[in-house]
Parts: C-alpha cells; sequence; structure tokens
C-alpha cells in the first residue's frame, strides 16, 4: 500500500514529535512492505509568521488532497496577544471544520508497565482503566452563533451559543456505538439533561440510536458525576460520547490520570475524507528544542493513523508492542520518569521504538 501523508508540524515541540512519528510510520513500512510519501504544511503559529493566518488556504488543500493527516501541535505565548481570531488554535478548529472531521476518539489507557506513574489510588489503578472518549469536535459552544462580546447595559458582556441539531448528534451517536461493538459493546453518554435543552435532545437522539444497537449497552450520566467517576473508578466506562465542551474537559481528565499526557494519542474523523491524528498534549514551548518531549503520544497516534485510517491492523499493533517493548525495557523520558529507569531524550526514544518494529 501506498501512503500518502500530510504532515503538520506547528509549533513549539511539534516538529520534534513528528519528526519522531514519521521516522516509526517508516520503520513499519519497511517491514510490512508498504510505501510512504510526506509533505509538510503551515499550521498555528508557524502559519501566522510566514502567512499572517493560522490556517493558509495551501494548507487546507495540502490535506484535503492526502489520505490522512499528522499534527503535532500548536500555540505558545509568543501569540497570546493577538486577536481571537487570528490566534494560533484558530488553525485547528479551522483545519477540523474544513476537513468535516466531526468525531474526535481519544483513548485513554493505563499501560501496566507505567502504572507507578498513575494518579490514581494502587487499588484503583488495578481495576484497569482502557477507555474511549468521543467527543463531537465541530459543534457545541465552540462554533454556536451568536458569540461575542458587547456592551448590555453599560456592562462588558459575553456570549456563546450551546448548539446541536439531531443530525449532528446521531452521527456521533452512531461513531460510538460502532467503537463500543469493536471493544466491550458499553456506551456513556454524557449530558446536563436535568440543566440544558441541547443536552435533552441530545439525550433523546443518542436513545433512538441506541435501538439500531441492541448489542451494546447503553447508560447515560451528568457531565459533573462523569467528572467525578473518571477519578474515582474508571474501570467502569468503556466508551463515553459527549459534546464538544464537555468532551474537552472530560478526554483531559481521563488522560491525565493515566500518568501523563505525554502518551496518549488521539483520531479525529469525519464522513468521508482525510482524518487528521495528533497527540493530545500541546505544544510546551517551555521545553521546545531541548530534546526533552515525549514522543509516543505522537508515535501511538501514527498507530491510530494505520489502524482507523488504513484498516491495517497487524502495523499498528506493531507500533503499540514497540512501545510497550521499551518501557518494558526502562526507558523513560522526562515526564514519566521513574527511580530505577533511564532517562532519554525525544530522538533517542524514536530510535528505540523504531529499532523495535
Amino acid at each position: 500500500m501506498h501512503m500518502n501523508i500530510c504532515l503538520l508540524p506547528g509549533d513549539g515541540i511539534g516538529p520534534e514529535i513528528v519528526t519522531q512519528g514519521t521516522k516509526v510510520l517508516d520503520a513499519v513500512a519497511r517491514r510490512f512492505g508498504h510505501t510512504v510519501s510526506t509533505s509538510s504544511a503551515l499550521i498555528g503559529g508557524a502559519a501566522i509568521d510566514a502567512t499572517g493566518s493560522p490556517l493558509p488556504d495551501a494548507t487546507v488543500e495540502a490535506c484535503r488532497t492526502s489520505d490522512a493527516v499528522l499534527l503535532g501541535a500548536v500555540g505558545g505565548p509568543k501569540w497570546d496577544d493577538l486577536p481571537s481570531e487570528k490566534r494560533p488554535e484558530k488553525g485547528l478548529l479551522g483545519i477540523r471544520k474544513a476537513l468535516g472531521l466531526f468525531a474526535n476518539l481519544r483513548p485513554a489507557a493505563l499501560f501496566p508497565e507505567l502504572a507507578g506513574a498513575c494518579l490514581l489510588r494502587a487499588d484503583i489503578a488495578a481495576a484497569g482503566l482502557d477507555l474511549v472518549v468521543v467527543r463531537e469536535l465541530t459543534g457545541d459552544v465552540y462554533f454556536g452563533q451568536p458569540a461575542g462580546i458587547e456592551t448590555r447595559d453599560g456592562l462588558r458582556t459575553g456570549f456563546n451559543t450551546m448548539i446541536y441539531d439531531e443530525d449532528e448528534v446521531r452521527r456521533i451517536a452512531r461513531v460510538a456505538f460502532d467503537t463500543a461493538r469493536a471493544r466491550k459493546r458499553r456506551v456513556c453518554s454524557v449530558d446536563k439533561a436535568n440543566v440544558l435543552a441541547t443536552s435533552r435532545l441530545w439525550r433523546e437522539v443518542v436513545e433512538e440510536v441506541a435501538r439500531d444497537y441492541p448489542d451494546v449497552e447503553l447508560s447515560h450520566m451528568y457531565v459533573d458525576n462523569a467528572a467525578m467517576q473518571l477519578v474515582r473508578w474508571p474501570a467502569q466506562f468503556d466508551v463515553i460520547v459527549t459534546g464538544n465542551l464537555f468532551g474537552d474537559i472530560l478526554s483531559d481528565e481521563a488522560a491525565v490520570i493515566t500518568g501523563s499526557i505525554g502518551m496518549l494519542p488521539s483520531a479525529s474523523m469525519g464522513s468521508g475524507g482525510p482524518a487528521l491524528f495528533e497527540p493530545i498534549h500541546g505544544s510546551a514551548p517551555d521545553i521546545a528544542g531541548q530534546d526533552k518531549a515525549n514522543p509516543i503520544a505522537t508515535i501511538l497516534s501514527v498507530g491510530m493513523m494505520l489502524r482507523l485510517g488504513f484498516g491495517l491492523t497487524a502495523e499498528a499493533d506493531a507500533i503499540d508492542t514497540a512501545v510497550r517493548r521499551v518501557l518494558a525495557e526502562g526507558y523513560r523520558t522526562g515526564d514519566i520518569m521513574e527511580n530505577g529507569r533511564t532517562l532519554v531524550g525525544t530522538v533517542s526514544m524514536g530510535n528505540l521504538i523504531a529499532e523495535r518494529i
């Protein structure tokens, strides 16, 4: 198979970790007899510096004509004072919208090799943590209109609109149920239906979709309770499906309790065209260029790309196995370092994993 990948290195540690991701991808291609071609495009702060826009038209076109997109990270204090419509994060929101990427899949799993880094009590961690947050990505308060800041009765007033239509809810629910069918066949839909009209529609439509999946168990949970249950007993969850705002918060919470957000990948997918794969962490400008960043989340994002974007299960499994071998051998980047382990940098971690493919 030939794979045409568009790389969006972005800002901060983005270029470093994307380099390690492509290194591992090349190793997989060599082992399994595939070919890979890559091209790079600008996004975020790097794009602002070069073109004045966080998402140039050329980047959108490069992504649309690729088979899949691998993104590093965007943002940093250098661009914090720009107006909101010019900030680097607008590039990330924009590419999701331009490619129609309405479903964000964020697995949160605790590697047994990193059990000591888990932030939960030992007995809770021992019960297991292996879930996927399916977050709706192109609606909700992030995109709803009207939105803005204006003066009302002499006071500066900010407002956003939380809005979903039934088709938006239906399509993300189907992604969640399909994901659960390949796992433990349980979906927990998270909302705030006791307060929000948007959530009442959400719950109603999710229940309608559930009728097409009689083999999958559906439960509902209010978002405040879900936030508590994730740290109280995460083993109860298989697939969590929720809206853009709640999903943003819950997926980060689920990620960090595993020990480090430097370990976790994500996939953003639509109904057709290329999907986008990226680590869930940010651009970490404080360690950029210092060979300190953990590239594992990006490398595992490459694994998700092979599995979900190309249907290459054995190749994706090879990446997962290589990562676990390196961790079992005691190698660690600074964010997951433990006593008695061997500290390595970004490049060395990438090399170690690539060598074990």
